[in-house]
């Protein structure tokens, strides 16, 4: 069995990253996503939850973070066993607009082909790799036009994921089983995709051994999450892992906007099955997302709290 057809593509990418301010003002007023959830994590409801995204929080389109930095986290170690490089989509013809945009903001990029596309490759203030490619069939909606940034050179979404894994780390066979299918090769590199194809969809494998091993910290990728319609399918990919593979899944989390299994494929790095419903304009309109601090029902109790322990930024 795989779960060709169950695993639809990537839904999100979480990271740790440092201080609120620098996070918020950079994929907002920079890369000129959305703020479409501010949230706390759930698991520590004294840091931030940010989720960024295009206008509506489209899964495939959704990079959130942690702000860790005022609370003692140390500092991480990009390497394997991690997501090593997030990718954003950007209209064709938009390539040259964000050359000019990153030079504007002082950000250093260099430049590289992959697949026979060009990419831009630089580093938000936390450290974390990212890159910015044109994907003319990239047609997902609606796509979020921040101030600055006209619609037709705006980011779409998440093009690609690139995981960092040892040589022979048996994640090829996994990623298989797992619903994805390598479709090019380039150099040290492999792309590899769901059976919707491209971006949002899509996987890039980093098999090296010339990295450390990563370590989990500020600056780095907690986890890649992907996508399901429905938690009887996420059910159902928790009981064939755990039997085909033995890896340990744990039990189903509801994060309100959507619900949960995480899991450490071969290679080390952490992946999360999350369903595509019920989205997040389940505690806010369209015209409101992200515009207040929203808290699940158990946490809102203490909703006094919580928000004297925050981090404080201005929007």
């Amino acid at each position: 069995m795989n779960f060709k057809g169950i695993i639809k593509g990537l839904h999100h990418v979480t990271a740790t990253v440092n201080e609120a301010q620098e996070d918020y003002d950079f994929y907002t007023k920079t890369l000129g996503l959305r703020l479409i959830k501010e949230t706390v994590n759930f698991d520590n409801e004294s840091v931030y939850h940010f989720y960024y995204g295009n206008e509506t929080g489209l899964p495939s389109t959704v990079f959130t973070t942690f702000p860790y930095g005022k609370q003692g986290v140390r500092k991480g170690v990009i390497g394997t066993g991690q997501v090593y490089e997030t990718a954003f989509s950007v209209p064709s013809g938009a390539f040259d607009f964000w050359k000019e945009r990153l030079r504007s903001k002082e950000i250093s990029y260099r430049e590289e082909k992959r697949f026979g596309r060009p990419h831009l490759l630089f580093e938000d203030p936390s450290g974390l790799k990212l890159s910015i490619l044109e994907d003319g069939s990239d047609n997902r909606e609606p796509v979020w036009a921040a101030e600055g940034i006209p619609k037709e050179n705006a980011v779409i979404g998440i093009h690609n994921v690139m995981l960092a894994v040892q040589p022979d780390s048996g994640i090829r066979g996994f990623l298989q089983f797992f619903g994805y299918e390598e479709s090019d090769t380039d150099g040290y590199i492999s792309l590899w995709e769901t059976t919707e194809k491209g971006a949002g969809n899509s996987l890039v494998l980093f098999e090296t051994d010339a990295l450390p091993e990563g370590i989990n910290g500020l600056g780095t990728v907690h986890h890649v999450a992907h996508r399901t319609a429905n938690i009887e399918d996420s059910l159902i990919i928790k009981e064939q892992i755990e039997k085909e593979y033995g890896i340990s899944v744990t039990e189903v989390k509801d994060r309100k906007y959507f619900k949960s299994i995480y899991f450490r494929v071969p290679g080390g790095v952490l992946f999360e099955v999350a369903t595509e419903p019920p989205g997040f304009l389940v505690d806010e309109s369209r015209e409101e997302l992200g515009s207040s601090l929203k808290l699940p029902d158990w946490q809102e109790p203490r909703r006094e709290q919580i928000e004297k322990n925050l981090e404080p930024y201005e929007r």
